[in-house]
């Protein structure tokens, strides 16, 4: 190879590189996609109008939080956020909890805010309380629950989400006092040294953004950078969802997670994992097994790990925080579906 084909290949080497770097999300869903489109074309377009429907229906949520997002950076007020959390750790792990079980953003809209408080500084522990409970519940998927399952239920599932995100916190407050998890954003995904600064040197905000050319432009570059990770993403997620949907028979799941006892709450909670379709599919799916013999325990532990490890939720995580985090993340998931099915059904067969 002569010297000139050697730089071209080394060229072409590195472009390769550096486009499945910056687009190998894209690239892997286009993929996916092309190839069920070829094997069979009517899930093909089935799962390209699921895509579309879901992000048309999260849009609201997802640009409320990246316009708050963005806002808070151009502003300044990431500072006094990131402040706000430092100061009582405990506290924060409380609150956290209980606004990531009551609010009413989805587990797609509250990345962007995620990603922001990591950035900010503010401390995983609290990050984590609501990473955790937020995608278990919300009041739209409470009134659903009652609906279906009955009021006992959808407070259990709300006790449950809020009982996962305190204890998910606490744990990893523990293990960040030991010295981990010190770093926990990927890399590439904001700089956590700039809420570190923003804490040590406040400064006061300034509300009236648009008056000032580079916090004008900072405020578009965070909210176009964050809508462009959030879209490649959560287009993954909902395509893999799609196929779940369409491959995965619901008398399938229905012969995995159904019978009583301590083993069928634990055989729940793991299959949850993989086999959860989404948070209103599932209920009904729930409420017929449970008609048919199923443990509310074990329907209970079904909820709530497949919500917290929901392909969305799930990948969310993947994307902005690094592999540690992850495991942690989907740990807390199983220990504390687990353990929420086993007092659900304990209280119940009282």
């Amino acid at each position: 190879m002569t010297d000139i084909s050697q730089i071209q290949y080394g060229r072409s080497a590195m472009f390769a590189r550096r486009l499945w770097s910056d687009y190998r999300v894209w690239l892997t869903a286009a993929f996916i996609l092309a190839l069920v489109t070829l094997l069979d074309p009517v899930q093909g377009a089935a799962s390209l109008g699921f895509i579309a429907k879901a992000l048309m229906t999260t849009a609201p949520y997802l640009l409320l939080s990246i316009g708050l997002a963005a806002y808070a950076g151009a502003t300044g007020a990431d500072g006094l956020i990131a402040k706000a959390f430092t100061g009582a750790p405990i506290a924060m792990i409380f609150v956290a909890a209980v606004f990531g079980g009551l609010s009413p953003f989805c587990s797609c809209g509250v990345i962007p805010l995620i990603a922001a408080l990591l950035v900010m500084g503010v401390p995983l522990s609290a990050v984590m309380a609501f990473w955790l409970a937020s995608p278990v519940i919300d009041p739209s998927m409470f009134a659903l629950t009652v609906g279906v399952l009955g009021f006992e239920f959808a407070v259990a599932k709300t006790i449950a989400a809020i009982g996962l995100g305190i204890s998910g916190g606490f744990f990893t407050l523990i293990l960040t006092r030991y010295g981990a998890f010190a770093d926990p954003l990927r890399e590439g995904v904001g700089n956590g040294g700039c809420g570190a600064s923003n804490i040590r040197n406040p400064k006061p905000p300034v509300w009236v953004f648009w008056h000032d050319v580079d916090r004008r432009a900072k405020f578009t570059r965070e909210a176009v950078g964050t809508t462009l990770f959030l879209a490649k993403w959560l287009t993954l997620a909902f395509l893999l969802e799609s196929l779940m949907v369409a491959y995965v028979p619901a008398n399938l799941v229905a012969q995995a997670v159904g019978g009583e006892g301590i083993g069928a709450i634990l055989t729940a909670t793991l299959v949850g994992v993989p086999a959860y379709l989404n948070g209103y599919a599932a209920l009904p799916l729930v409420s017929g097994l449970v008609e048919q013999g199923m443990a509310p325990g074990a329907g209970l532990a079904f909820l709530v790990a497949g919500g917290v490890t929901s392909l969305p939720a799930a990948i969310a995580v993947w994307a902005l925080a690094k592999r540690s985090v992850f495991f942690l993340y989907v740990a807390f998931a199983l220990s504390g579906s687990l353990v929420s099915g086993l007092l659900f059904q304990a209280w119940v067969g009282s």
